[in-house]
């Protein structure tokens, strides 16, 4: 396995804020040429089983995955989780530690709604939840969708549900020292997921590279759906500069709502060292 490898570490279900089953996850990346797999569903691990035997039975490659949320210098960021043990206590009780908080937010957020005009947005939130422990502002970007106050996702947060905007609440989230230690603890590594989105100065930046690595972070998110080409040059900079590893992912949630399908990216650079190279011991081969 090298960079020149379709793996694609990084998508959402149902389980989280998806719109397709793990198996149906499993099946479109196949049929799309993907060749290693991870389902990473934010602070939630209960679909890793069914995503693994579904893969399986595909011939499909397969690595646990999850995307814990955390907050660092007043931002949220997500770290990804690969190659664990996805029955170890000390990950899946840090997680759910950090699921517990998302329904009083959500509360609050339909709160915050209702004062502007949009009754029921809790309730109609819950009709897009797999996991009510999981409802999130895309829940709640959905039903304003359906509802037809905006006319899609991206209209919603511009309006809604972001700072400064009706609906948004914040949430403080795992610490980042945590979250990688909940992974590595379960014999798995941690990646920034998707740097860009972050909208970071170049000197907290720097801190959440430094501090990751030295929390024991194993990789970064270089080739992601939200990067421009750009930014793949600046983050395979950065993992180089950083002495990280480089991971691929779509950050796939819906076929109606992702920019990027599973495994339409453009590959790593070539002179990056892939994540998947440091996790060949946890893969779990095609049948």
């Amino acid at each position: 396995m090298n960079t020149y490898f379709n793996a694609d570490l990084h998508c959402h279900s149902v389980v989280s804020d998806g719109t397709l089953t793990p198996e149906e996850l499993a099946a479109r990346a196949k049929s799309n040429g993907v060749e290693l797999w991870a389902l990473t569903d934010h602070d939630e691990i209960s679909g890793q089983h069914r995503a693994a035997a579904a893969a399986r039975s595909l011939g499909l490659a397969y690595l646990t995955g999850t995307e814990i949320s955390v907050t660092f210098v007043n931002n949220t960021v997500h770290i990804v989780g690969l190659g664990f043990d996805p029955d170890h206590p000390a990950l899946t009780q840090g997680l759910a530690a950090t699921r517990g908080g998302r329904g009083q937010r959500a509360r609050e957020m339909a709160a915050q709604l209702e004062q502007v005009g949009i009754p029921g947005a809790y309730e109609g939130a819950l009709q897009f939840v797999g996991n009510p422990e999981l409802i999130s502002r895309t829940h709640f970007a959905r039903f304003l969708v359906e509802t037809k106050v905006c006319r899609d996702t991206s209209e919603v947060f511009r309006k809604y549900l972001v700072e400064g905007k009706p609906g948004y609440v914040p949430h403080r989230w795992a610490a980042l020292g945590d979250a990688v230690r909940w992974i590595t603890e379960a014999d798995g590594v941690a990646v920034i997921a998707h740097p860009a989105r972050y909208k970071f100065t170049a000197t907290e930046e720097y801190a959440l590279f430094s501090e990751f690595k030295a929390h024991g972070g194993t990789g970064v998110e270089v080739v992601t759906g939200s990067h421009s080409a750009a930014e793949y040059v600046t983050y395979a900079a950065m993992a180089q500069e950083f002495g990280l590893a480089a991971s691929r992912g779509s950050d796939f949630h819906s076929p109606d709502e992702s920019h990027t399908d599973l495994g339409a990216l453009p590959l790593l650079p070539g002179h990056l060292t892939p994540i998947w190279e440091t996790l060949a011991h946890r893969v779990q081969p095609a049948a």
